[in-house]
C-alpha cells in the first residue's frame, strides 16, 4: 500500500527555510504534499510560491493557521522567536518543526515545552546531523559495540567542529526579492545574565548546540559539563556513566572546507563519524570502525558505503515519519531543552555567572 501523503505548510521561506528544508520537501512528493506557506514579505513569499507550485500565500502564520488544514508545519524562524511563534503554532495542535535550538534562553525554552505539552501536540527541534546518514549508522554502531562488549568498554568521544564554509554554496538557488522585513517582537533576553555574558551564550547556542545534542546522541547518556577552557577552544564534559567528552572549538579554521569529525572511542578500537558542511548537496557523511580485538587477530577498518542522501534531506522525511507516525522524531523539545541546560552550565564555567 502506498504510504500516506502528509499536508504539510511552510512558516517562513527566508534564507534556510528556502536552503535547508522548502528544497527538501519538495522532492519528497511521494510522501509530502506542500500546501501552504506564511511569509511576511509579499513579493518574496508570492516568488517562492511559484517557484515550488505552493497553492495557498499568506501574510501571516494566524491567518495561515486559521483557513488551512494542515498535518505538520515547518516554521524556519530566527531562535530568539520561536518563544512567542511555537505556542500560537501549538495551539493548532499540529505537529510543529523548528531549527535549533529551542530557544534563546532556557526560561523561554521551559516555556515552550510547556505550551507544546498543553497543546497535546509535539515539537521536532532541527538538529540535522542526526539525520545524516553516517550519524545514524555510528550511533547504530556504537550502541552495538557497548551491547555486545567486543572493542571492550566505550572510554571517550570527541566531537571537532572549527569554523569553516558550512554554506558551501548552499545558497545558490535562493530568491532574493527587495522586500523589508518589518520590525518584529521577539523573546526577552535571560534574566540571569548581563550583556556580555549573554552575547557569549548566545554565539554558543547559535554555533555549537549542534555538537551539544551530537555528543549525547553518539554517547547513548546524558553529560553533566565539567570544564569550561577559558580560551574558548576546550569544552569538557563527564556523562552519566563517567565517560569523558570533549568538544573542541575553534582550534583553527578553515575557508573553503568543513572539517567536523567525531571520535567514539572503545578499548580495542573506535568508531570514526567525518560530517559534510550543513548546507551540502546529496552528499552524506563518512563512517570508519577500527577494531583491534588483539591475541593475533588481525586489526580490521571497515568504511561502509553510505547512500547519496544529505543530512537535511533525511531529516526532513524523517519528520514527515513522524508526523505520519510511522516513527519518532530524531529531537523532540524536551531534550532540545536539556541542550540549553548544557550550554548554560557551559557559560557559568566560563564566566562565573
Amino acid at each position: 500500500m502506498p504510504q500516506k501523503k502528509v499536508r504539510i505548510a511552510f512558516a517562513g521561506v527566508g534564507g534556510m527555510g528556502q536552503a535547508a528544508h522548502l528544497r527538501n520537501y519538495a522532492t519528497l512528493q511521494d510522501d509530502c504534499e506542500i500546501v501552504a506557506l506564511a511569509e511576511l514579505r509579499p513579493k518574496l513569499a508570492q516568488a517562492v510560491a511559484t517557484k515550488y507550485g505552493v497553492p495557498k500565500v499568506y501574510g501571516t502564520i494566524g491567518d495561515m493557521l486559521a483557513h488551512e488544514k494542515v498535518d505538520g508545519i515547518v516554521a524556519s524562524q530566527p531562535f530568539w522567536r520561536h518563544g512567542i511563534l511555537v505556542p500560537e503554532i501549538a495551539r493548532s495542535k499540529v505537529p510543529v518543526f523548528t531549527e535549533k535550538p529551542i530557544a534563546a534562553s532556557y526560561a523561554v525554552g521551559e516555556r515552550i515545552v510547556e505550551a507544546v505539552a498543553q497543546s497535546g501536540t509535539w515539537h521536532m527541534v532541527g538538529y540535522h546531523k542526526r539525520s545524516d546518514p553516517a550519524s545514524e549508522l555510528a550511533r547504530k554502531t556504537v550502541q552495538e559495540l557497548k551491547a555486545s562488549g567486543e572493542l571492550g568498554k566505550l572510554t571517550y568521544v570527541r566531537i571537532s567542529m572549527p569554523p569553516g564554509d558550512w554554506v558551501a554554496n548552499g545558497w545558490t538557488q535562493n530568491i532574493h526579492t527587495d522586500d523589508q522585513m518589518p520590525n518584529l517582537e521577539i523573546d526577552p533576553k535571560p534574566a540571569d545574565m548581563d550583556e556580555a555574558t549573554t552575547k557569549d551564550y548566545e554565539a554558543f547556542v547559535n554555533y555549537y548546540i549542534h555538537q551539544v545534542n551530537l555528543m549525547r546522541f553518539l554517547v547513548g547518556e546524558s553529560y553533566k559539563v565539567t570544564y569550561a577552557d577559558p580560551a574558548k577552544v576546550l569544552f569538557v564534559a563527564h556523562s552519566t556513566s563517567g565517560i569523558p567528552c570533549t568538544l573542541e572549538m575553534a582550534a583553527y579554521q578553515t575557508t573553503i572546507d568543513w572539517q567536523e569529525t567525531a571520535l567514539i572511542a572503545f578499548e580495542k578500537g573506535y568508531v570514526k563519524l567525518s560530517l559534510p558542511a550543513p548546507l551540502a548537496f546529496n552528499r552524506a557523511g563518512t563512517v570508519e570502525v577500527f577494531k583491534d580485538p588483539g591475541n593475533g587477530a588481525t586489526p580490521t577498518t571497515i568504511v561502509p558505503q553510505l547512500p547519496w542522501v544529505h543530512a537535511m534531506r533525511n531529516q526532513a522525511l524523517n519528520f514527515i515519519k513522524a508526523v505520519r507516525g510511522d516513527q519518532p522524531a530524531p529531537c523532540l523539545a524536551p531534550e532540545a531543552l536539556e541542550d540549553l541546560r548544557v550550554a548554560r552550565d557551559y557559560i557559568r564555567l566560563l564566566k562565573g555567572v
